[in-house]
Parts: C-alpha cells; structure tokens; sequence
C-alpha cells in the first residue's frame, strides 16, 4: 500500500491527526509526512485546522474532505439511488419497504450463521466487525470500561443511506437483533447525519 493511501486509511478510521502522530503510526519522519500531506492537500483529499497549543505554536491537525471518499468502497452510488427511484415508481413506498425487509432478513441469516460458534459480546462484536469490514464498512471495536464501541468508519452505501433512511433504521435493527442475548445495541453517532463515523454504543446485558 502506498504511503498516501496508508495516510488517508488512518485519517479515516482515527479522524483528524498531526503529523508527529502520523509519522509514528507509519514508521516516517515528520518531515515525509508533511510532504505527503501537503501533496494530499493539493489534490482535494485532506484539508487542516490549527487548533490552539497551551505553550507555542498552534497544532495542525489533518482531516480527509469529502473528495476523499473517492479512495474507498462504494457500491456505485449513482446507479443505486435510480434504482431506488425506479423501486418506487413501479411498486410504491411499500415496495421499497419489503426490498429493505427482504435484505434485512437475507443479511439476518448471513449474520447468524457466521456468528452461531461466538458466545461472548466480544468475540461476537470482533467477527461482526470483520464481516462489516469485507463488505467496505471498515469497522473497529474498541473497549471502554463497562461497554464496546462497533465503529464503521466508512460508509459503502452511503448514497442508498441518504436516499432513503429505513436502510439505516435496518441495519441497526440488524445488530441490535443478533446480539440481543448479550448485549444493547444503540446508534450514537451517523454519517448521514453529519458525523465522520456511525458509532454504535454495545453495553452488554
């Protein structure tokens, strides 16, 4: 992987960093950082805020911009929001609404089969985040002192999210039903609603 892409990679799945923290995460000097950020910057991928130090000069923290999302996963947006369209026009809302039930079950009996060998929230969040992650969602899981955090830091469908929300309302419904015996599932942050990342709050039972 080059290093560009390994720099829009880290700003995708931990937000906005320096570059000091860029370079120790990749195992280069700041000085090559900053060039290939500047680099980054000129081609629309990343953009900075200087944010106020308690001694000295402000810290420059570097953020992807819209453009960025080019890099990664997409299930051909354009094609997906008119094929929405031309759901609705032929059969109706309610015929959206049971393509969205249809795939929501499909993926319910996926889901289910792959995780049927995990017990624990753990172990059952870390083979959820990898299913998530082939299919482009890019998802972490992270440990807080009494709860986890499902992270997806990037959105493959985001274009059939924005056109239509009951795709979101399905997906959690979907996490929230396969670990029902182990844990509470709510969404705390969503890219559709301006956030960087869909987080979702897992507090075991």
């Amino acid at each position: 992987m080059k290093t560009h892409d390994k720099i829009l990679n880290l700003l995708k799945i931990e937000g906005a960093l320096t570059a000091k923290t860029l370079a120790e995460e990749l195992g280069l000097t700041t000085m090559g950082i900053r060039q290939h950020v500047l680099a980054l910057e000129e081609s629309g991928d990343v953009t900075y805020k200087d944010e106020k130090a308690a001694r000295g000069r402000p810290t420059r923290f570097w953020s992807l911009t819209e453009k960025s999302n080019e890099h990664f996963a997409n299930r051909h947006d354009e094609l997906t929001v008119q094929l929405i369209d031309s759901v609705i026009a032929v059969f109706g809302d309610d015929g959206l609404e049971k393509l969205i039930a249809n795939r929501e079950v499909s993926s319910m009996r996926a889901y289910g089969v792959a995780l049927a060998d995990q017990y624990g929230v753990e172990e059952k969040l870390d083979r959820l985040a990898r299913l998530r992650t082939d299919e482009g969602y890019m998802a972490t899981v992270t440990r807080e002192e009494d709860f986890y955090w499902l992270l997806e830091n990037h959105c493959p469908i985001c274009a059939a999210a924005t056109k239509c929300n009951n795709f979101c309302r399905s997906e959690l419904q979907l996490f929230q039903h396969l670990l029902s015996d182990v844990a509470h599932v709510t969404r705390e942050e969503h890219i559709i609603e301006g956030a960087r990342r869909c987080a979702y709050k897992v507090v075991p039972l």
